[in-house]
């Protein structure tokens, strides 16, 4: 039976902007002076959360989680220049808003950070609803941001798509039973996660070509 579409849920960073790598240089540059250096799969595991919750869980104490928060925005806010939309991002966008869906995203980023790069990219002319990584006390794979979201877009689980590309997106989606595309950047996933999720696709714009398609019908 096709289900109708309400509402796609998007995440943002590896998502809607190709912010990834510039994330993973900043966390590594901050993380340098007490960690040994870390892969950028391993680093990239750790996230999905705000900062300060990352380096409390991955270092000896406040002082030092303070110094790493300091490397990060200093990282941060000198290379925000690398941060870019996907191809295709304010199109697909353009086109829910057109075929009548509202949009949304759900990040890990923190608010400040996220309003940002929503001016950057003129993402609030197309965006509803923002949930942020430290708007709640929990975070990914916690779906209680993902249900905020759909309480605010006044939808119900199965009226809603949710695009991420990480693990933890899968799996919040999974929970609360909101179909997800994960998108894998050719990394490797784990078969427990695959089955969780409705679909996987390499890119984001496979993943804009996917909802394209799906708004409106189950494929």
């Amino acid at each position: 039976m096709n289900t109708p579409v309400k509402a796609v849920v998007f995440d943002l960073d590896g998502t809607l902007v190709d912010s990834m790598p510039m994330v993973l240089r900043a966390y590594a540059h901050a993380l340098e002076p007490f960690v040994p250096p870390m892969s950028p799969h391993d680093l990239f595991l750790r996230l999905g959360a705000p900062p300060e919750r990352t380096f409390a869980e991955m270092l000896a104490g406040p002082t030092e989680v303070a110094v790493a928060m300091q490397r990060l925005v200093e990282y941060s806010s000198s290379h925000w220049h690398h941060i870019q939309a996907f191809q295709g991002m304010h199109d697909v966008l353009r086109d829910l808003r057109a075929a009548a869906r509202r949009t949304a995203i759900w990040t890990g980023r923190d608010r400040r950070s996220t309003e940002a790069i929503m001016r950057e990219h003129r993402l609030e002319a197309w965006v509803e609803e923002l949930v942020c990584g430290d708007d709640l006390p929990s975070h990914k794979p916690d779906p209680a941001g993902l249900s905020a979201v759909l309480d605010r877009l006044g939808a119900r689980p199965h009226e809603v798509f949710f695009a991420g590309d990480a693990d933890v997106d899968v799996l919040a989606g999974h929970a609360i039973g909101v179909r997800t595309v994960l998108i894998r950047h050719g990394r490797p996933v784990a078969d427990d996660v695959l089955r969780r999720a409705w679909r996987v696709v390499e890119t984001p714009t496979d993943a804009y070509a996917l909802l394209r398609q799906a708004v409106g019908s189950v494929v």
